[in-house]
């Protein structure tokens, strides 16, 4: 009984050290400093991204991003389900890993499990963003209309293939319905 009481403790502290030291971006990527939350907030369009099951058969594909009471950034995803042909929507939380001026978030849409948000890649207008997860597996491509310019385009995407990317797998969003 005594062992596997010790093998539990350990299993369960190795379980809370892992969920704690969890990485929030890729190993090749830096977060932009001097980030500046006012100007990011408001509506964005995404241009593409590598797909995932939350976004799976979405076009149409917008978030939009305001402050909430206590100083996190309410999050609103919108897209339209191009299977059942209805919008759907998922609002979230986001949060500043350390200091709000490096852009390094943490988002939540399911209570307290947190996935990485970074923003790697900004304009000084903030128009145009490119937005790494916690991993190779999570990259979007934002821009504050529904076209990106093709200078741009190329920059954001020699960007995420330096960080490891596969910038083939993208998905190009249609922006061609009005809610």
């Amino acid at each position: 009984m005594k062992n596997s009481n010790w093998v539990y403790s350990l299993l369960i502290s190795g379980l809370l050290l892992s969920f704690l030291s969890c990485r929030t971006i890729p190993e090749k990527a830096v977060a932009v400093k001097s980030f500046d939350k006012a100007k990011y907030l408001g509506k964005w369009y995404e241009i593409a991204r590598l797909d995932f099951k939350y976004e799976k058969d979405l076009n149409n594909t917008t978030a939009e991003y305001s402050l909430n009471e206590n100083g996190t950034i309410k999050v609103n995803n919108q897209g339209f389900d191009t299977i059942s042909k209805q919008w759907e929507q998922s609002i979230g939380k986001a949060k500043f890993v350390d200091e709000d001026d490096v852009a390094m978030l943490k988002v939540s849409f399911f209570g307290p499990f947190y996935s990485g948000y970074n923003v790697i890649a900004i304009d000084e207008d903030y128009n145009y963003a490119l937005i790494a997860g916690k991993s190779l597996d999570y990259l979007w491509l934002l821009s504050r209309e529904t076209k990106i310019p093709e200078s741009i385009k190329t920059k954001y995407l020699k960007m995420a293939e330096d960080v490891g990317y596969n910038t083939s797998e993208l998905l190009w969003i249609e922006h061609d319905r009005k809610q």
